[in-house]
């Protein structure tokens, strides 16, 4: 089915007027012959190489390219060819196919529900949204994996639904709400995984020097030493949602997204924090948990333990994203 009329189904339902009306002129994704979206690409320079081929900084992309006011490329390409790229630059191309095929599915739906045309682009080719490198970070089994689930998408009460995924949930995903604030959409609120075991981020342990952090909060401490550290505010899912910095005058609470970003998210791999310990001798403190990323929504290892066990695309999302129906977009 046609965007368009996709979309003109689920607005009949909801009675509101589309955003798109008129607004061809405006959103070629909208007009094209097959779904489209435009990916911000940025600035670089960009030539067409053939029909439905261009060179971006080196780079060879499907669909063809416009230029921002400011100069920054946009590329304009269905759908499907986007995903081509996308699927395995997010998860292993050796993993099972019903795990890429999982993961075209959420991939395929988070870009549908981001398409506005009254911005200028969709989405980035980053982990910001989705990494998206053209034509050569293509595979065989990426390419199966979207060709089998071509125009597959998920829906929940009849619109796209909310998309969120991540490498390793450490055994229970977090509720949307908790990680980002506001209600939760009822197929992010968090389930009990168990299937992400062998994923190397499943369990992690992390030493970190308390100098080290006194640089990284010096803004809250003010020349304050710590001589503490604990994880605080725990959630459903065992994340905390605050870092306690004790010192001698006292203690200051740091939000954990920001703490985890402070401290380095490769350092402080999740919040999933089981245990700090108390400082040692050597002015260190040890901290053990699990999970890698925000742990919201898909838990990509968990996909992989699932089709391991001979579980199909439409299984490994039902565990994940509770309440939602596939759809044929």
């Amino acid at each position: 089915m046609h965007r368009r009329a996709f979309l003109t189904g689920l607005v009949a339902i909801s009675g509101a007027a589309p955003v798109w009306a008129a607004m061809d002129d405006v959103d070629p994704a909208v007009s094209s012959i097959k779904p489209a979206l435009r990916v911000l690409l940025g600035r670089g320079q960009a030539s067409m190489l053939g029909p439905g081929e261009f060179l971006f900084n080196g780079r060879h992309y499907r669909g063809s390219f416009s230029l921002l006011p400011n100069g920054d490329v946009v590329n304009l390409v269905d759908i499907e060819s986007y995903l081509y790229s996308v699927v395995t630059r997010e998860m292993p191309p050796s993993w099972p196919i019903s795990a890429l095929q999982a993961q075209a599915i959420a991939a395929r739906t988070y870009v549908l529900a981001r398409s506005n045309p009254q911005r200028a682009y969709d989405v980035v080719p980053s982990e910001i949204d989705q990494v998206y490198s053209g034509i050569e970070s293509e595979t065989e089994s990426g390419r199966a994996a979207v060709s089998a689930t071509a125009g597959d998408v998920l829906q929940l009460d009849g619109h796209f639904a909310s998309i969120a995924y991540s490498s390793c949930c450490g055994g229970h995903t977090e509720n949307a709400g908790d990680a980002w604030g506001g209600r939760a959409p009822v197929n992010l609120r968090g389930v009990v995984c168990g299937h992400c075991t062998d994923s190397p981020w499943y369990r992690w342990t992390r030493t970190l020097r308390l100098a080290d952090l006194a640089v990284a909060f010096a803004a809250e401490l003010q020349g304050e030493a710590i001589i503490g550290f604990a994880a605080s505010d725990i959630d459903r899912s065992g994340r905390a949602r605050a870092f306690s910095l004790q010192t001698e005058r006292g203690v200051r609470s740091i939000p954990a997204t920001r703490a985890r970003a402070r401290i380095g998210t490769r350092v402080l791999p999740s919040l999933l924090v089981h245990s700090i310990s108390p400082p040692q001798a050597d002015g260190t403190v040890v901290i053990e948990g699990g999970g890698l990323g925000h742990g919201v929504g898909l838990c990509q290892w968990g996909a992989r333990g699932l089709a391991r066990t001979n579980a199909s695309a439409l299984a490994i999302l039902s565990w994940y994203f509770p309440g939602t129906t596939t759809a044929h977009e």
